[in-house]
């Protein structure tokens, strides 16, 4: 079938890769629409490697999706052909320890789409199982329904943070991550959410998702702004979303007594947490990987218009220029958010 492969570091190709997928008992065919750019696939593309995950042999890149059932197995019955899907990319081992405690995000055994050695899905068509395969509700776009997947990591870490109704949060970085995480924010009970980068085009447009206050840290301080909006107490969430290793040291000045960090962002090097900091407020620290138990819930608040994820689609390509499309991602305009391939009009 047609792919876009990664050959090796810094070397795609878009040409015909073989793929034998049989369609078992419990599983559906599904034809791709549109695919996702993910940082993660950027990253195998520009270095070969996250951590110990290498890119040995080519490798088809792609995890956040969405496409249409053309085949079901006998097994399904929640699916038909013809349905508009979206698919969550980890399949865990059914029977690990960690799929049996309900937390198969962490199962050491998860197949993962894009993440060496497995195969992703910028492909004509994939083989997945139908239970983590769902509906797009009517309202619900192709090109929204790939957005599931970065939502998905917002919606954990919103879940993570337990959020209180009326609660104050602060999201630290305004790429796609943070914005979705504010989305969720808002959805599950905050009253306001600051947001702090330095592009000033990102901040413009999360200000636009609802009681919003976004903080240039080139000209603004953080500490300032959180003290005006909070009377001095500190927020109740701090959201870190960045990956910056110097900002995720320093969370604990933003965040009130008894208030909560979630780490979201992935250093690339270790990190040194002033513990002394966080004792002193009684910190609850909290970090995600992917996550759980999330797409029918954020499918549902997309269906009904309480989060809209649209503003986040900046940047769309057709299948045919999909090496041009990575090329972009790489180095995007300012302002940019999102790069979605449609792999079918």
């Amino acid at each position: 079938m047609d792919a876009l492969v990664l050959e090796k570091k810094k070397k795609l190709s878009l040409r015909e890769f073989p793929i034998d997928e049989t369609v078992g008992p419990d599983d559906v065919r599904i034809e791709m629409h549109t695919v996702g750019i993910c940082g993660s696939d950027l990253h195998y593309y520009l270095y070969g490697s996250i951590g110990p995950f290498v890119v040995r042999e080519p490798m088809i890149l792609g995890h956040e999706a969405s496409g249409t059932v053309v085949e079901v197995g006998a097994n399904v019955k929640n699916l038909t052909t013809g349905d508009r899907v979206c698919m969550e990319p980890g399949i865990p081992d059914p029977n690990s320890r960690a799929t049996r405690l309900g937390i198969y995000n962490l199962d050491p055994a998860v197949v993962f789409w894009a993440t060496p050695p497995v195969h992703g899905c910028m492909r004509t068509t994939v083989v997945h199982p139908a239970a983590f395969t769902f509906k797009l509700p009517e309202s619900v776009t192709y090109a929204e329904g790939a957005m599931v997947e970065p939502l998905a990591v917002g919606m954990h870490a919103a879940n993570k943070a337990q959020i209180k109704p009326g609660d104050t949060a602060l999201v630290i970085g305004a790429g796609t991550i943070g914005m979705v995480t504010i989305m969720a924010a808002l959805a599950g009970g905050c009253s306001r959410v600051i947001v702090t980068d330095v592009e000033q085009t990102k901040l413009d447009l999360a200000a636009t998702f609802g009681p919003v206050t976004p903080v240039n840290v080139k000209s603004q301080d953080v500490g300032s702004v959180v003290d005006t909006l909070t009377d001095g107490w500190g927020v109740d969430i701090v959201f870190e979303a960045s990956g910056n290793e110097k900002v995720a040291a320093g969370l604990f000045d933003h965040l009130c007594p008894g208030g909560t960090v979630v780490y979201i962002g992935m250093p690339s090097a270790p990190v040194s947490l002033d513990i002394v900091a966080a004792q002193a407020k009684e910190a609850r620290i909290e970090t995600i990987f992917r996550y759980a138990h999330v797409y029918p819930r954020a499918l549902a608040l997309m269906g009904s218009g309480k989060i809209d994820v649209k503003p986040l689609l900046t940047d769309t390509y057709p299948f045919a220029e999909s090496i041009a499309a990575y090329n972009y991602a790489a180095k995007p305009k300012p302002g940019s958010v999102k790069t979605q391939i449609v792999m079918k009009s």
